[in-house]
């Protein structure tokens, strides 16, 4: 088997690993949407991709095995188009969670989140009564805000200690109501008025003790849903950068030996040496 040929290999190897990452990241959005995110159907693209080099590098790899260039052919051709949709991923992924973060309060440890910060197709998608039914009634399921609850040798902790925790954005938007409502804290997911006044944000009425309802109506627990998904979406965007750039480098260096393969096959014949054919030996008489 010539040079070229095992480099084509042990390039479609190395690119299946790299489709392995591609679908554990997928795989691993695809848990944060059962669980934690509530939003199931942008790991999807990431799964078929992931799934798609995973084929077509066992493809190449076995034409790189049994010098089979119809399926060396078909390997750069068609990695050709999923690179291309796995950089279409990366730039829309990025676009739908560019705008919106969570905001410092002073003397907390935690962020607060607020709907107007964040815009563009993701939030309307959020912010739908119909999409939002069913990921408000996810988050409930997802028992994020039930455990929340810490004690200290028995005892819960006090409004000071759940001050300086570092809460997620659904438990900062939808498990408690906005600071600036002035609820007087009972425990983390009990709060009552103070002297029965509330702020002017509409989350203030929306809020409810009830347990099955806490502030899943809330704007800031849909921005809580939104700056999550950001947080899980910027994280796999950077594996996948690193994994575009390699599959990028694979790619480049696998036409330039599949080129180098084709012109073997061209200008000379299996088992002859190159140096042979350049400079035939002399017959002396």
């Amino acid at each position: 088997m010539r040079a070229s040929n095992h480099l084509i290999g042990l390039l479609n190897f190395m690119t299946f690993l790299l489709s392995i990452v591609i679908l554990g990241g997928g795989i691993w959005l695809s848990s944060r949407a059962n669980s934690t995110d509530c939003l199931k159907f942008l790991q999807w693209p990431l799964v078929v991709i992931g799934a798609s080099i995973m084929v077509v590098s066992l493809a190449g790899f076995a034409g790189a095995c049994y010098r089979n260039t119809f399926l060396m052919w078909l390997y750069l051709f068609v990695m050709f188009f999923v690179i291309a949709a796995l950089i279409g991923f990366i730039i829309f992924a990025y676009a739908v969670t560019d705008k919106g973060s969570g905001r410092p309060v002073l003397n907390k440890g935690y962020l607060e989140y607020y709907l107007p910060d964040y815009s563009g197709w993701l939030r309307d998608r959020v912010v739908d009564e119909g999409y939002w039914a069913k990921i408000s009634s996810c988050v409930r399921d997802s028992k994020t805000c039930s455990q929340m609850g810490r004690t200290f040798n028995g005892v819960p902790e006090t409004y000071d200690m759940f001050s300086m925790r570092k809460l997620s954005p659904i438990e900062s938007g939808c498990c408690k109501p906005p600071t600036d409502c002035g609820y007087v804290y009972v425990n983390e997911t009990l709060w009552n008025t103070g002297g029965g006044l509330v702020g002017a944000d509409l989350d203030c009425s929306r809020w409810s003790n009830d347990q099955q309802m806490l502030c899943y109506q809330c704007d800031s627990c849909k921005a809580g849903v939104l700056g999550s998904l950001k947080k899980s979406w910027r994280k796999v965007s950077v594996i996948n950068i690193v994994v575009l750039i390699l599959l990028v480098i694979f790619y480049v260096i696998g036409c330039a030996a599949f080129r180098n393969n084709k012109k073997i096959d061209n200008d000379e014949p299996y088992g002859e040496a190159r140096m042979t054919k350049a400079q035939p030996s002399r017959i002396h008489l």
